[in-house]
């Protein structure tokens, strides 16, 4: 998370709110400053605390026009019902909430069947609280299969440098040498010969990512599979590979069934994904699964009683709500393999045409097209010099949009792009609506002498 620093000053707040919202005697709202620093001596009646709450939250963007991320911003009320009566129930007490825990196993073993898990009794696997904490888990797993191993050498992971900063931080907090492969010319991620290059004895394994946030294209994990079997043959090295399916593991299964990526391949030990992307479930829930026991080391395993026998636990975090694992078990059996089908597509058609209209307009140049993840990346044509595309994330912004604009990392820091992300609920409707505003805002970009955002201070988005 965040982290946030305490201010060294209080500044002097004037009290006052909307007297309306004071309840039975509005003349209290004149008194009343909304606490910052440390909490007020007295209480207030739950639905003028709640109202206070919301006018301060609207100054936050809409979660629906918001194109920058990943992460499901739409489920059904019942799914929000359902969440609801879920809120309470911690997912670590197995013993306590027995259905809780059920309904994960079964998540877990419907992952392993759409990823194609040689033998389903032989898998492992749990919820998380996102990708990031499935991330770190696997990792965790790499790192001490390789420590069996007796090697001397510090421990490596090899990667492409558009990988999310969550194995960025888990090389920092498990001491762990980042061996990053860096863009090269139209190559924005990894590739099979980049990745062995860097491979040696202490490499712990390989990541490959399956659907980069930087632009939606899947890594070739086959190829990359194949390149570490060449590897093994010629040095003894047998280094696995984890799958970050944040995204694609969601999306692989169902649109792209004869894509080879997940335990058809045997390099492959692990996959996650992230139930709140294109899980179609809120945040926070996220998936990872061993292809069998032996991927995942014993040691690292704790067992808690559950109903009267023991249940295997790997996990960072303790206490959490069972509700979005519930929500998820909600969205297999009200989806099934076909109305996931139907729901990922039609994100897929939206993201294609969408791209395509964009392309038509003229002064922007696509760097993937949407037909991968439902995810496209975009830039400004070599002869458009009075805007870029900072200048037109501002300009959509105006209009409520949220388009991130950043530029690619170290080797590519010249090219900056506008990425949309296309999720379930984001329709043909609200892309014709986008459309609308972006070609309404080219006029006054075009007219301007030259870009007008300060690049240095932009924000690049990895989520």
């Amino acid at each position: 998370m965040v982290l946030h620093q305490g201010k060294a000053q209080r500044t002097e707040r004037k009290p006052g709110t909307n007297p309306l919202h004071a309840g039975a005697n509005p003349a209290l709202a004149a008194e009343f400053t909304m606490p910052h620093e440390r909490l007020r001596d007295d209480s207030l009646p739950p639905d003028a605390a709640v109202q206070l709450v919301r006018d301060e939250l609207m100054l936050d963007g809409n979660a629906r026009l918001n194109l920058a991320t990943f992460v499901t911003t739409w489920m059904e009320p019942q799914a929000r019902d359902l969440m609801a009566e879920c809120v309470d129930k911690n997912m670590i007490d197995k013993d306590e909430y027995p259905q809780t825990a059920e309904l994960e196993r079964r998540c877990v073993n419907i992952l392993a069947d759409l990823w194609h898990a040689p033998d389903p009794a032989d898998i492992m696997g749990c919820s998380t609280t996102g990708s990031s904490e499935a991330c770190m888990l696997a990792g965790m797993a790499l790192k001490r299969r390789w420590s069996k191993l007796g090697r001397s050498g510090k421990p490596n992971l090899v990667m492409g440098v558009n990988v999310q900063v969550c194995w960025e931080k888990f090389c920092a907090y498990w001491e762990v040498e980042p061996r990053l492969v860096p863009m090269a010319g139209e190559r924005f991620h990894l590739s099979a010969e980049e990745a062995v290059k860097l491979c040696d004895e202490n490499t712990i394994g390989v990541v490959a990512i399956l659907g980069s946030t930087f632009d939606g294209s899947y890594e070739p994990v086959a190829e990359i599979a194949a390149a570490l079997d060449e590897l093994q043959a010629r040095t003894g090295w047998d280094i696995p590979m984890h799958v970050d399916g944040a995204s694609g593991a969601m999306i692989a299964p169902f649109l792209d069934e004869d894509l080879e990526w997940d335990f058809r391949l045997p390099r492959v030990a692990s996959i996650n994904t992230s139930g709140h992307k294109y899980g179609l479930v809120y945040p926070g829930v996220g998936w990872v699964v061993w292809r069998n026991k032996a991927a995942l080391p014993s040691e690292l395993v704790f067992n808690v009683n559950y109903l009267g026998g023991d249940m295997p636990t790997f996990a960072l975090n303790f206490s959490r709500p069972g509700a979005e694992v519930a929500a998820q078990y909600y969205t297999f059996v009200r989806l099934g393999r076909e109305g996931f089908r139907a729901v990922q597509q039609a994100s897929r058609d939206v993201a294609t045409q969408l791209s395509a209209a964009i392309a038509e307009m003229g002064p922007f140049e696509l760097l993937t097209r949407g037909d991968q993840l439902p995810v496209f990346a975009f830039t400004t044509r070599s002869d458009v010099t009075g805007f870029d595309v900072f200048d037109v994330s501002r300009k959509l912004r105006e209009r409520g949009w949220l388009v991130p604009a950043y530029p690619f990392p170290e080797n590519r820091t010249d090219l900056a792009v506008l990425r949309i992300v296309v999720r379930n609920g984001f329709t043909h409707d609200l892309a014709g609506l986008l459309l609308a505003d972006l070609a309404r805002a080219l006029p006054e970009l075009q007219r301007q002498a030259g870009p007008q955002h300060d690049r240095a201070t932009s924000t690049a988005f990895h989520h």
